[in-house]
């Protein structure tokens, strides 16, 4: 089993990297094989819907940046984690624009486990979190949780360690995905089948 981590931070080994890699540690005591991906930090393009990715499922139109490489490795991966900072009480521009098309372009990722982390120097967690936590809740995916919610503070790496109490939170994230990814293998050994999926509906409130 792996989890692929997605690095949103333009700083590739700054806070947000410090609390993937603490979990990333954890899963790899949980025998699950870890990847930490970094998007980059160059311009990434906003979804411009058109369409295209409806046409080539999994692909985006502009290939280039990251978006398409992430979608690969998401593809093969049995779980899903997100990291991203906290630009003005929200996930950081460049997260949300990738976010936005992976989730899109790559129709989702049902019934993987999902789960998102914060790194802040004050204020935004919740706000950040809960934006966050809407891609997997629209995608059919388990959303992992912790015994807090999933943040750590500090302006550097080194004081993200110092929040001791942040970093079990991440710790314990690790254990609970470890905990979720392995049920769900075992469901699968012993032939429990994915949720019925319905045809999908949609209304339009505009009569």
């Amino acid at each position: 089993m792996k989890v692929l981590l997605i690095n949103g931070s333009p700083n590739i080994h700054g806070c947000t990297y410090t609390a993937l890699e603490e979990v990333a540690k954890t899963l790899e005591e949980e025998q699950i094989e870890t990847e930490i991906f970094h998007i980059g930090n160059k311009p990434i393009r906003g979804c411009m819907d058109c369409g295209v990715c409806y046409q080539f499922p999994g692909r985006c139109a502009y290939g280039d940046d990251t978006v398409n490489e992430a979608i690969d490795l998401a593809e093969k991966a049995d779980g899903l984690i997100f990291g991203a900072p906290v630009h003005y009480a929200s996930a950081s521009g460049a997260m949300t624009s990738f976010l936005d098309r992976f989730f899109y372009c790559g129709q989702g990722f049902p019934y993987k486990p999902g789960a998102a982390v914060v790194s802040l120097r004050r204020a935004g967690s919740t706000a950040s979190l809960d934006q966050l936590n809407k891609y997997f809740t629209i995608s059919s995916m388990p959303v992992v949780s912790s015994q807090y919610w999933n943040m750590v503070h500090g302006n550097t790496p080194e004081e993200v360690k110092q929040d001791i109490e942040g970093m079990q939170i991440i710790r314990t994230l690790g254990r609970n995905m470890a905990w979720l990814l392995k049920c769900i293998e075992a469901g699968k050994n012993t032939g429990i089948p994915l949720p019925k999926k319905e045809e999908r509906i949609f209304t339009n409130f505009i009569r």
